[in-house]
């Protein structure tokens, strides 16, 4: 059996969950690991908080609280908006956790035993206000790539450009905003310079023809300009600690740490549910399959992948899937200012809509550019396409079998196959599609199966003709349920709300993928009363949701 180990990026636990990370880095996976589950496949879907981003104590100190209260906080509300939108994690961690430091610490230790790691005093920023050394998001400056004003010491949210401190032009200090000085302090480097040539041979030969390429471009250019060694530690006080001799008030770097994250978790899944994690992380034949957005491809491609390398115990990526960014209403996203689409709100606005979110996120999924979300955008998809077509089609059926078949499926004494023949070309689509990551593609493919019935509906006009031939009205109406039945099957990776929807009124178990392309339904099988799917979103709505948006952006 096939055997897969699944993440997501760790969201930082300092805000709550917008729809550009649902496009970029959620629904894909989920989708993904249900499509695998639904073969029979052994996956399992790993996520969990980031909680010790240095993001997170900015914004505590801005807000005169803890770091500890603001994660508390935002994981409970993320992990909660998770599983009502659908997001089908096995485990949802947080590095928080004892058994995460315990992992990380471990997992250092390892490759600073091992040599791996080398000691170098450096100077660093240093806020004589403050008294603090300046960590990645404590300081601030001038990308030298973009030009924007507020790049941070580890990368730039404008262009994505990964950053060191050094690098900023007129940096200074987030915390006190003052002109930082130069310090002697002392790190823990891993020396990416020393791994160029396996790079080149593992990501620039070994994956030039399956990795997306967006993921392998921008891994190429950073082979190709170069790599240097990357501090490993920081001086903060908060995060997982150096576990080393005379390395008070140091912590691990959040890129080694976070990573090692989709480890931990998985270690506590194994707890939880008493099967052993080893074989989703050291078993050769376990594919590992990370789903980013593109501004977190270096560490997940390069970082990341040199430290199981190093570490040695480990199996490496067998694809990093990115995703692009998804803008929003003409501008990008931005959650400094507001301009977002917040989940936990989405779910207490449109309550049972998850698959309306759902599917206009995947029609427009940034899979290989930029995409933009529009209220008009959801709007048009959830009318003209779930109402219009897969609504619509599963719709009339049930009223017509509850109308002229006593709510019964009907025998049928047709041998057409082109109904089969359809489900098995969209079936095989859809699969091909999903193996490459094409998430978009399965979605159609997926419809096209709703837009065959709804065709092959109104073209037989078994309402018309069963006036005068009831024969005909049986055939195409058990043909019809036959469709919705298969439906049932193909929507559940996308539409998971909606299928349980289906099935409930079809009186149907829930089935596999094998199931796809079959005759499901038996003849006299008793189906429930028809009931709509989707609802048609009126202009008032959307209208009020872009003005909510203007009213509380920021800037």
């Amino acid at each position: 059996m096939p055997r897969y180990t699944v993440t997501a990026a760790l969201p930082y636990a300092n805000g709550p969950i917008h729809i550009g990370q649902l496009a970029g880095a959620y629904i894909a996976p989920d989708i993904y690991t249900r499509y695998r589950r639904m073969r029979g496949d052994d996956v399992i879907f790993i996520c969990g908080s980031d909680e010790h981003g240095v993001a997170i104590t900015l914004q505590a100190l801005k807000q005169n609280t803890s770091p500890k209260q603001i994660i508390d906080e935002y994981h409970e509300m993320n992990k909660r908006s998770f599983e009502q939108f659908g997001i089908s994690f096995d485990f949802y961690h947080r590095t928080s956790d004892p058994l995460h430091h315990k992992t990380a610490s471990e997992f250092f230790t390892t490759l600073f035993n091992k040599g791996k790691l080398t000691e170098v005093e450096t100077d660093q920023y240093y806020d004589e206000d403050a008294q603090l050394f300046l960590a990645d998001r404590y300081i601030v400056g001038t990308c030298p790539n973009c030009g924007y004003l507020n790049a941070y010491g580890d990368q730039c949210e404008n262009c994505g450009t990964s950053l060191s401190q050094k690098e900023l032009i007129n940096p200074r200090s987030a915390l006190t905003d003052k002109q930082p000085v130069l310090r002697k302090t002392r790190h823990w480097y891993l020396p990416l310079n020393e791994y160029e040539q396996w790079l080149t041979e593992w990501i620039i030969e070994g994956h030039r023809d399956d990795w997306k390429r967006n993921v392998y471009g921008q891994c190429k250019s950073w082979i190709d300009s170069g790599l240097q060694p990357r501090a490993m530690t920081r001086d903060l006080d908060w995060g997982v600690k150096v576990p080393l001799p005379g390395a008070e008030g140091k912590v691990l770097y959040v890129w080694l740490d976070a990573p090692i994250g989709y480890i931990s978790a998985t270690k506590a899944w194994s707890a939880e549910t008493g099967r052993s994690w080893e074989p989703y992380w050291k078993d050769p034949a376990t594919k590992l399959i990370h789903f980013i957005g593109k501004d977190n491809i270096v560490f997940h491609c390069i970082i990341f992948p040199v430290l199981l390398k190093a570490h040695g115990d480990y199996i490496l990526p067998d694809n990093v899937p990115a995703n692009e960014f998804m803008n929003m209403e003409g501008q990008k996203i931005s959650t400094s200012r507001n301009w977002a689409v917040w989940l936990h709100e989405y779910l207490d606005e449109f309550p049972g809509k998850q698959d309306v979110l759902r599917y206009a996120l995947t029609s427009n999924m940034p899979e290989t550019k930029d995409s933009e979300f529009t209220w008009k955008d959801f709007q048009e998809h959830n009318n003209s396409e779930l109402v219009a077509v897969l609504g619509n089609f599963v719709n009339r059926v049930m009223v017509l079998i509850g109308k002229f078949f006593d709510g019964k499926v009907p025998e049928t004494s047709a041998s057409e196959v082109e109904w089969l023949n359809t489900l098995t070309t969209q079936k095989s689509a859809i699969e091909e599609a999903l193996e490459s990551f094409r998430f978009r593609e399965a979605l159609d493919n997926m419809m096209e199966i709703a837009r065959y019935g709804n065709r092959y509906l109104t073209e037989r006009e078994p309402w018309v003709r069963i006036k005068t031939d009831k024969a005909h009205g049986a055939d195409t109406l058990n043909t019809c349920a036959q469709i919705i039945a298969n439906l049932s099957i193909a929507c559940e990776p996308f539409l998971p709300f909606t299928a349980e929807r289906i099935r409930e009124m079809l009186v149907l178990d829930r089935l596999t993928w094998s199931d796809l392309g079959k005759r499901i339904l038996e003849a006299g099988h008793a189906v429930g009363k028809a009931r709509l799917l989707f609802e048609k979103v009126e202009d008032d709505t959307v209208n009020a949701q872009v003005e909510k948006l203007k009213a509380k952006a920021i800037g």
